[in-house]
Order: C-alpha cells, then sequence, then structure tokens
C-alpha cells in the first residue's frame, strides 16, 4: 500500500525514476480499488451497465489519470527511455504491448539521465 500512497504523493511528479515493484505495486492497488468501488457501486445501484462503470469509478479514475501517466513516465526514465514513450498508446493494441513489454524491463544500473537507480545505486569510491 506504500508504493500506491507513495505515487499519491508525487501527485505530478513526472522527473525522477520508478522500479518495477513501484510500478507494478501501484496497478496492483489501483486494480484492487477500482474492483472494490464497482462491487460497491452495483450493490448501491449507481453502476451503469451501459457505460461499464459508475460514478465511484469515473472519479476515482479521473482522479488518478495524472498520476497513472506520471508513474509510467518514472517508469520509462527507469529503463533509460524518455516520458514521451507514452505517446505510444495512441497505436492500438502495438502500442499497449510496447508499454507493456517496456514496463516489465528491468531498471538500467546506475545512474542515468534521470536520476540514481534506487534498486542498483552508483558505486561511490570510497577512499
Amino acid at each position: 500500500m506504500n508504493f500506491f500512497i507513495d505515487a499519491i504523493k508525487q501527485y505530478a511528479t513526472f522527473s525522477g525514476r520508478a522500479t518495477r515493484q513501484q510500478y507494478w505495486m501501484f496497478y496492483l492497488f489501483y486494480i484492487i480499488i477500482y474492483i472494490a468501488l464497482t462491487i460497491i457501486e452495483t450493490t448501491v445501484g449507481l453502476y451503469d451497465a451501459e457505460a461499464g462503470m459508475g460514478l465511484f469509478t469515473t472519479i476515482f479514475m479521473l482522479g488518478l489519470l495524472i498520476p497513472s501517466i506520471a508513474i509510467l513516465a518514472r517508469r520509462l526514465h527507469d529503463i533509460g527511455r524518455t516520458g514521451l514513450w507514452i505517446l505510444l498508446i495512441v497505436i492500438p493494441l502495438v502500442g499497449a504491448i510496447v508499454l507493456l513489454i517496456f514496463s516489465v524491463l528491468d531498471s538500467e544500473h546506475g545512474e542515468n539521465q534521470y536520476g540514481d537507480s534506487a534498486k542498483y545505486p552508483s558505486e561511490v569510491d570510497q577512499p
């Protein structure tokens, strides 16, 4: 849950790096909360079958749109790619597959132009 809260705290921070674990734990809790809200909406009667969502899930998704994009940008930074690769999502199917592959790649070792790796920190020379 800390990974989800940390991503919310960095609401619109597109700089820096996010490890694979940070990225996937954020989405794990995102999906769990989304499913719980859908169950609540169905029970209360706020779920719209035509739209495929209800009031709570719509507010939830809109509220977390920017953090979702920001954590994906930081994840791309972690593998040494610019956040502009997010624009691949406009290519149907292929863009989503490429971004999925990028999101499961391992972190770059050491420091890159986006900062130091949390998983593989740069080695500091000791005197």
